[in-house]
């Protein structure tokens, strides 16, 4: 049962991604015939492949990590911290970063990683990325050989799911109808694109990462029925 878990051994995360490239004409011929391959379902010939480039942050073929946000509750008797940091600049050294998190404070069996629509998104994300730039999957992102139950994975879409798999609940709605202050209060996803190539303001894209990773945190707290973190209880690190 959720209420199982000790909070502590879950590390809560979120990530955000952009093109690989600022524009499509940076693809040398053979990534722009793949890209248009990739999204032609998607696109329908409704809009061409150069058009729709702008969303290639959403694949980690086409797209790349600019930042992961990660955050830990500590318990020291009844009170209770949130720690939250990130991981952002080059996408190897955020991903070398990561990886040594994972390794030296999170690698024991009852470690698992939370995130939202993690299991379809964030961490197949991440470990594709990890293998592209020749990095051996840490544990806890190598999943071959596992069954389902032994995967240390938490996604707070699926527990809200209920076992309902034709449902997609965002985690602005999620945090809404619970009650959570809504974590989208500057940016959203599909403006980060723009923020980092445009504005070049990671620091914006960084608050609005670590912004969902404690939103995450949040909403698994709602899901066990228990108090909300208040902004004294978040530090950041």
């Amino acid at each position: 049962m959720l209420t199982k878990i000790n909070l502590e051994h879950i590390l809560f995360l979120d990530i955000e991604t952009v093109p690989q490239h600022e524009n499509y004409e940076a693809l040398d011929a053979t990534a722009q015939q793949l890209w248009e391959q990739k999204t032609q379902y998607q696109r329908k010939d409704e809009i061409s492949a150069e058009a729709f480039y702008d969303r290639a942050g959403i694949w980690a073929e086409f797209g790349k990590i600019v930042c992961i946000s990660v955050g830990y509750i500590v318990m020291k008797g009844d009170v209770r911290n949130f720690r939250v940091t990130s991981f952002h600049g080059e996408e190897l050294l955020i991903l070398k970063e990561f990886k040594t998190l994972l390794e030296s404070h999170f690698n024991r069996p009852h470690h698992l990683l939370c995130a939202h629509n993690g299991k379809e998104f964030d961490f197949p994300y991440i470990a594709r990325r990890m293998i592209i730039h020749g990095i051996d999957l840490p544990f806890k992102l190598n999943l071959f050989g596992k069954k389902p139950w032994e995967v240390p994975h938490l996604d707070t879409l699926e527990l809200w799911k209920f076992g309902d798999y034709k449902t997609f609940t965002s985690l602005k709605l999620m945090a809404h109808v619970l009650g959570i202050p809504s974590p989208k209060d500057d940016i959203d996803g599909s403006q980060v694109r723009d923020v980092y190539y445009v504005e070049k303001d990671i620091d914006r894209i960084i608050t609005y990462c670590e912004k969902d990773t404690i939103t995450v945190a949040q909403i698994l707290l709602r899901l066990r029925n228990e108090a909300l973190l208040t902004e004294d209880e978040i530090r950041s690190v």
